[in-house]
This record gives structure tokens, C-alpha cells and sequence, in this order.
């Protein structure tokens, strides 16, 4: 069966993404590109390197125009989505990439988004650890199979999610004192022209932060992720998960795409006990029957340009004895591991298809 596909936010680099990626699937034909800015233009003007739909004109991103499709993408800025979402067929699979069906708690939307809270979504990540016990976890994989509404996780979420996650699971660290910084791509600031973004004379040869002090949207995401993996520590239930303090920090880098998340925190007690070679065989361990999910040799370390163009995360972990601290690494593409090749992954499970149909853990390096 081929399931005919809808695109909102067709010509951003979210949904061009899922354009590219959905062009090359064997079950999926995109039959409307919708936008709004670029209404009346065809795919070729944008996306040249997607040859097979370049005839497509985009046309306005509205119900009327999205409903009637199997598979309907909604690639649009956070509060855009949402009420749009409303009106769109019940039968149909709507993935929205943006963040308004991601937070389960409305005091977190209230406090980093504002605006109106629409409901969570089945949450796009299914190698997101949501409890069981250590050697039997349970993974969001089985909540996807049949889902009509999926929420496409954040990219920076992804990398920082799939690197420390099998720590607070194990119970290895302090959770209070978690710390990420994230080297990010420039698309992963989206597609809108700014002095900082995309003009090459400042992004060239220069590295700058954003979102800092606390005040970055995917926290509270961050957050929710890594509580449910704590939740799966035997004895540790919600105080570990109220207790979890996160600061994050992402710094742009003049790439086009690539996150390099490193993702510390202080050693616990039972973390202490174990050697470099035991935490790396956990990782493994955790990780695998990830066909998307590749655990490092020790020694090896995450390198963003060995995962662009793939869905695959390249994973490790390091004990820093002196320091007494657990450093998690993940390299992921931020635009297809990050969002459109997840988005994909989650479609394929919830529609019973081949997980892996469509996608690819071979990168282009160099």
C-alpha cells in the first residue's frame, strides 16, 4: 500500500527534510506541499535536489488543502500547529515537528512557549527509555504502533536524550546537577533570514551561544525525557525526577547541520563503582537492538561530519575519575535524526511498516 503524504512548512529546512527523505521511501507519495510565504511557487524553485517532486506547486497551508492525505506533516513554528491540527481528519496520521503537542505539563509550555497549550501527543522518540527496570527497560517504540498523533521531538532533546539517558536508568549520576552544551549547525536556527543566522560574514569562522541561562525552549523537554529514564531506576520514582536540575547551553557553529552534544554530570555512589569498559558495556547493553543507535568503540568519540545525511546517532560514554564526573557524547544530524528521519522512523512503526524503511545509518563524510 502507498500512503499519500502532506506537507505544511514544505520549503523550511524541517520540511524539506522530510520532502528529501520522503521522496526516496517506497511507501509514501507526497501529493501537496503546502507553506504560506512561498505560496504559488513550485518545489524546483527551493528544492532543486529533490528532482521527483520539483512540478509541485505549494499551495496555501489550510485544511481544506491538507485534509483528504493519508500522512499529514506539519513542519511550522511552535503555535502554528496546533490549532491547525484541530481541524485536520481524525483518521489521518498528522506528525507535527513543531512544539506544541511535546510537553506533557502545561506550566512547562506556560512558562518557556506562552500562548494557548495543546495536548500531548504520542511523543516521536522509540528509543526513548520509559520505564521498566534495569536489563528489561521499556521503550516509547510500543506506544507509536497505531498512533494517529505524534509529536516530533526536538533536535537538541534528541542528542542530549539519547546520550545520558542510560545513566539516570542505571542510577549513575546526581541528577541535579546535570550539564549539556550542544555544538549546533546554523539550520538548526531555522530558515529566516538573520544577521547571526545566515549571513555568511558573521557565521564564517565564528562560534556563538544562544539561548543561555536557563532560558532555551527544549529544556523543559530535556527534562521531561530524562525523568522517565530515571523512573526506571528501581527505587527512584518521582523525587529523582523533581530533583533534576538541567543547564544547557547550544553554541552555533559555521556547519550547515550536525549537533555534538556533551552531556555531564557528577558521578553517584553506584556510578563510582564502575570502570570505563562496565559503563560502556551498559551503554551497549541499552542500546543494543537500535538498528539507529550506534555505541562507539572505547576510544572512538562522536564526530558530527560521520552522521550527516543519516538517521543514525553515534554514541559514547567516558568516566572522568578525577573529576568524578560521567560525560555522555551523542553526534546526530539535527534536520534528520533530529527531526525529519525521526519523524519518519515513528510514521513507519505507527503505520506497521519496516522501522527502518526509507532511511539510512550511512553517512556522507566527508
Amino acid at each position: 500500500m502507498t500512503y499519500t503524504v502532506a506537507v505544511a512548512g514544505a520549503t523550511g529546512y524541517a520540511g524539506g527534510e522530510a520532502l528529501r527523505i520522503l521522496a526516496a521511501h517506497p511507501d509514501f507519495e507526497i501529493t501537496c506541499v503546502a507553506g504560506h510565504s512561498t505560496v504559488g511557487q513550485t518545489i524546483a524553485q527551493h528544492m532543486p535536489h529533490i528532482p521527483q517532486i520539483a512540478d509541485l506547486t505549494v499551495v496555501e497551508a489550510t485544511p481544506e488543502h491538507l485534509n483528504g492525505h493519508d500522512v499529514i506533516i506539519l513542519a511550522l513554528p511552535h503555535g502554528a500547529s496546533g490549532a491547525l491540527a484541530a481541524e485536520l481528519d481524525s483518521d489521518a496520521v498528522v506528525v507535527d515537528l513543531g512544539a506544541d503537542h511535546r510537553l506533557i505539563n502545561q506550566i512547562d509550555w506556560d512558562t518557556y512557549y506562552g500562548g494557548t497549550y495543546f495536548p500531548h501527543w504520542q511523543y516521536g522518540m522509540p528509543e526513548l527509555i520509559t520505564g521498566g527496570k534495569a536489563g528489561a527497560f521499556t521503550y516509547q517504540r510500543s506506544n507509536l504502533v497505531g498512533a494517529k498523533r505524534i509529536a516530533g521531538p526536538g533536535c537538541n532533546v534528541t542528542a542530549v536524550t539519547l546520550a545520558l539517558q542510560p545513566a539516570l536508568a542505571y542510577g549513575l549520576i546526581d541528577s541535579s546537577a546535570i550539564v549539556a552544551d550542544l555544538v549546533v549547525g546554523y539550520s538548526g536556527a531555522g530558515k529566516a533570514l538573520k544577521r547571526t543566522n545566515l549571513l555568511a560574514a558573521e557565521a564564517l569562522g565564528s562560534a556563538t551561544a544562544y539561548g543561555v541561562g536557563g532560558t532555551h525552549r527544549h529544556i523543559p523537554e530535556m527534562v521531561q525525557n530524562l525523568s522517565f529514564a530515571a523512573s526506571a531506576y528501581e527505587g527512584t520514582q518521582s523525587s529523582q525526577a523533581q530533583a533534576m536540575r538541567l543547564s544547557f547551553t547550544p553554541v552555533l557553529a559555521p556547519m550547515a547541520r550536525g549537533i555534538l552534544a556533551t552531556v555531564s554530570a557528577p558521578l553517584s555512589k553506584q556510578g563510582m563503582q564502575y570502570s570505563q569498559d562496565e559503563l560502556q558495556q551498559l551503554w551497549a547493553k541499552t542500546y543494543e537492538q537500535e538498528h539507529f543507535i550506534h555505541v562507539l568503540d572505547q576510544g572512538m568519540l562522536p564526530v558530527t561530519g560521520n552522521v550527516i545525511g543519516s538517521n543514525a546517532a553515534h554514541i559514547q560514554v567516558v568516566k572522568d575519575e578525577r573529576a568524578g564526573r560521567l560525560i555522555a557524547f551523542a553526534a546526530i544530524d539535527n534536520l534528520n535524526r533530529g527531526t525529519a528521519g525521526q519523524a519518519v522512523q515513528s510514521l513507519n512503526i505507527a503505520l506497521g511498516l519496516k522501522e527502518e524503511t526509507g532511511l539510512t545509518t550511512i553517512g556522507v563524510a566527508p
